[in-house]
C-alpha cells in the first residue's frame, strides 16, 4: 500500500510513498521528501484506503447509495499553498497517448503554443506554470490520473481575490454514464490521461468538486479544453447556446437533483472544443504546416486576431476560423504561435465541431470584458 504525505519542500499534497521507500519527488516543486521514522512516536492511525480510481471510476448500483464511498476530492486540500509567483497560475496538459491506437498528433503543438500565449501575451510567470506532456524525461510532470490529479489541487490551492487561474487540456474525452442524477442528458463528461485504460477516466463531477467549488470570490478561472465531448465537463451551472448569427440564450444545467455545481463566489468560465455529443478535430486543416487541436488554434487565433474583447467575440471568432475551414474560405494563417511548427500531416475530413462556452454564472456576453 502506498503512503500519503505531504511535499516537505512546498507542501504539496497526496505525494505517493512506495512500501519501503524513504523518499519520494514532489510533482508540483520537483523537491524530495524523506521521512525519518520516530522510534518514540505512536504508530499512527490506520489511513482510509481508497481504490487507485476513486468513486469517480465505478458503475455504482443506483439502489445500493450505501456502496458509495466519499470522495476525498470534494475541498481544496489542507495545509498551507506552495510558493506561487505572482497572481497568475496555470495547469497546461497535453495527451498524444504515444505508440497507442490512440494516438494524437497535435496534443504536444497545442501546449507548447498555449503556454507561449499565457507567457507573452497575458504575462503568466513560467515558473507558476505546470505543464504535462509525454514529452517530459521527470515522470512527475506526465500527464498520468494522479499527476493531473495534484496539478489540478495545486492550481486552486490557496488562491487569492484577483488571481487569475488557467487550465488547458488538449486530448481524448468521453462519456460515460451517470449515476448521481446531476446531467440532463444522462452522460458525465470524462477527460483521457496517458493512463486512462488502466486507472481511469477523470470524471467531470471531480474536476467540479476540485476547481469550480472551492473557488471563493475575486478569483477567476478559465478552461480551455480541446477534447471530444467536451462542452459541460466542468460541469458549470450554465451554457451559451449561440447560433449561427451570434445570437445567444443562456440554458439553464443546473442538476435537478439540487445540488450546488457552481462556485464559492468566484468566477469560472469554460471554452470548449465541442458540444457534448460532438467530437473535436486533431488536424493540420487550420495551420496547415503542423497537427492542432482545432479549438486551440481557433482560440489562439482569435486572440491573434484581436477578437479577445469581450466572451461573446470570442466565441464567434473561433466558431467562424472552424466554420472557414470546412468551407475551405480560411485556415492557413500563420499566426506568430503556430508558425513555430514545420511539420504536419494530410488531412481529408469535415470539421463540424462547435466550440461552446460554459460559465458559473449568467452574463451578457458581448459587454463583458475578456482577459486572462
Amino acid at each position: 500500500m502506498y503512503k500519503s504525505l505531504n511535499c516537505s519542500n512546498c507542501s504539496g499534497p497526496d505525494q505517493q510513498l512506495p512500501p519501503g521507500a524513504n523518499s519520494t519527488c514532489c510533482a508540483i516543486c520537483q523537491g524530495a521528501t524523506t521521512v525519518v521514522a520516530d522510534p518514540l512516536a505512536a504508530p499512527p492511525p490506520p489511513a482510509l484506503s481508497y481504490s487507485s480510481s476513486s468513486q469517480y471510476d465505478h458503475v455504482h448500483p443506483p439502489n445500493h447509495p450505501s456502496l458509495v464511498v466519499p470522495s476525498p476530492y470534494n475541498h481544496a486540500p489542507p495545509g498551507p499553498p506552495p510558493a506561487v509567483h505572482g497572481t497568475k497560475r496555470a495547469v497546461i496538459c497535453g495527451v498524444s497517448y504515444k505508440n497507442t491506437k490512440n494516438e494524437l498528433e497535435g496534443s504536444i503543438n497545442d501546449v507548447i503554443c498555449m503556454k507561449f500565449l499565457l507567457v507573452k501575451r497575458f504575462n503568466f510567470p513560467e515558473s507558476s506554470i505546470i505543464m504535462l506532456t509525454e514529452e517530459e524525461t521527470d515522470p512527475c510532470r506526465r500527464p498520468t490520473k494522479s499527476n493531473m490529479r495534484l496539478a489540478l489541487s495545486w492550481l486552486v490551492q490557496g488562491c487569492q481575490p484577483g488571481d487569475s487561474l488557467v487550465f488547458h487540456f488538449s486530448g481524448h474525452g468521453s462519456q460515460k454514464k451517470d449515476y448521481d442524477g446531476d446531467e440532463l442528458d444522462g452522460y458525465d463528461e470524462t477527460l483521457c490521461p496517458t493512463d486512462f485504460e488502466t486507472q481511469g477516466m477523470i470524471v467531470d463531477d471531480e474536476i467540479n468538486a476540485v476547481i469550480v467549488k472551492p473557488l471563493p470570490h475575486g478569483v477567476k478561472l478559465h478552461a480551455i479544453i480541446d477534447a471530444c465531448h467536451s462542452g459541460t465537463v466542468l460541469d458549470l451551472p450554465f451554457l451559451c447556446r449561440m447560433d449561427r448569427n451570434g445570437k445567444y440564450v443562456w440554458e439553464d444545467h443546473r442538476p435537478r437533483t439540487g445540488e450546488w455545481k457552481g462556485t464559492s463566489g468566484g468566477e469560472v468560465f469554460s471554452f470548449s472544443s465541442c458540444d457534448d455529443d460532438q467530437t473535436a478535430a486533431d488536424t493540420p486543416a487550420l495551420s496547415k504546416i503542423t497537427s492542432t487541436g482545432a479549438m486551440t488554434y481557433s482560440f489562439i487565433l482569435a486572440i491573434e486576431r484581436g477578437h479577445a474583447t469581450t466572451y461573446g467575440s470570442m466565441l464567434n471568432a473561433m466558431r467562424s476560423t472552424i466554420r472557414d475551414t470546412t468551407n475551405e474560405l480560411g485556415g492557413g494563417i500563420l499566426t506568430s504561435l503556430i508558425s513555430m511548427f514545420l511539420t504536419g500531416r494530410t488531412y481529408g475530413g469535415e470539421i463540424t465541431q462547435e466550440p461552446q462556452l460554459t460559465a458559473s454564472e449568467q452574463f451578457d456576453v458581448y459587454s463583458k470584458p475578456f482577459s486572462l
